[in-house]
């Protein structure tokens, strides 16, 4: 993987990341006349709870589904100059235009997978995945020296149906100024388990599920991706690394060339399960930058809102009013529906 970096018109920095191994030119120049967006971040915290709530405003004025001939993540034309000035590229991040975290209260960054606009995450080959993973990994390692970041959250939103406004195949990601309220509580769990029983809870699921088998969904030699027994959504897989790692950048070469595979042999799953593409969020889950890192274990998580190939499922009254889950699949089904898919490619 080769980095180099650049400056769009506005000032936000863009970095491309190649295939390698041999480095390519990258110094078409952005030819658009940006004014520096005036984005404004204000986080208020529930005064019932305590939990942070982040206010955007400025993200209102954000593209909204353009026309495929005008996505701004495809390589620049004369034309329709976008986002990225190259006219091809591998794997591209940059500092998003309409971040939900600015003002230096945090960082947000858009990561593209491809330049080619009508394909899928799921479609990659493994060498470009494992050219996302090292993108991911040194945004990672960058972002956590930041001042103001706490956490790094790498994520992908796939489908209209989760909220997806541009279809070009990318993902996120959030350097956040707080430790977010899921992942301050699974390292509160985490906690109390080291210190009670000297084990982590979640290499405990892992030797369970990998023992038993009945929820796992596929192996690689370094991770195994399962469906957790106490499954939220009517798709939930985890994937996780047999070896405790904080994040991304700790990972392996070998590590992560297996969980290219895996993860990929996962949503490829998904997306036959109703023989179309699946909406999905796929996040990573990554100890914070200072703090707690030996209670973290880095896993990705990937879940659907599709129950059925014709039914979504809608967080109401006892999800979004009070935080308790209602699962219509049991997990033991999620698992064995996935299994006995024939992906494709």
């Amino acid at each position: 993987m080769i980095r180099t970096d650049r400056t769009l018109a506005d000032g936000r920095r863009i970095r491309y990341y190649d295939d390698g191994p041999e480095p390519r030119p990258r110094d078409r120049a952005d030819p658009r006349d940006l004014a520096p967006t005036a984005a404004v971040t204000d986080i208020r915290h529930d005064p019932l709870t305590g939990e942070p709530v982040v206010i955007a405003a400025h993200r209102q004025d954000r593209t909204h589904k353009p026309a495929a001939d005008h996505c701004p993540l495809c390589p620049g034309r004369p034309d329709a100059p976008g986002e990225i000035p190259e006219p091809h590229y591998d794997v591209v991040v940059f500092e998003n235009r309409f971040p939900a975290f600015a003002g230096g209260q945090g960082r947000a960054e858009v990561v593209c997978f491809t330049d080619e606009h009508d394909t899928s995450f799921a479609e990659l080959s493994p060498t470009r995945v494992r050219t996302v993973l090292d993108a991911l990994a040194d945004r990672t390692a960058e972002l956590s020296g930041t001042d103001g970041v706490r956490q790094v959250f790498p994520f992908e939103n796939r489908g209209e149906e989760i909220g997806v406004t541009l279809h070009h195949p990318h993902g996120q990601i959030y350097g956040y100024p707080f430790v977010p309220p899921r992942t301050a509580r699974m390292l509160e769990h985490a906690r109390a388990r080291l210190t009670t029983h000297g084990t982590h809870p979640l290499g405990d699921l892992l030797a369970a599920e990998r023992a038993d088998g009945t929820r796992v969904v596929t192996r690689g030699r370094h991770w195994t991706a399962f469906v957790p027994p106490a499954a939220r959504w009517p798709v939930q897989v985890l994937i996780v690394p047999h070896r405790r790692v904080a994040d991304l950048s700790e990972l392996t070469a070998d590590e992560r060339d297996d969980v290219a595979g895996v993860s990929l042999d996962v949503l490829r799953r998904c997306d036959a399960l109703y023989d179309r593409p699946l909406p999905y969020v796929a996040g990573w889950h990554q100890a914070p930058a200072v703090g707690d890192r030996e209670a973290a274990w880095l896993h990705l998580e990937v879940f659907s809102v599709r129950r059925a190939a014709d039914k979504l499922k809608y967080l109401a009254g006892s999800e979004s009013g009070m935080a308790v889950w209602v699962n219509d699949v049991t997990p033991e089904r999620i698992a064995e529906n996935l299994r006995d898919t024939r992906p494709g490619r």
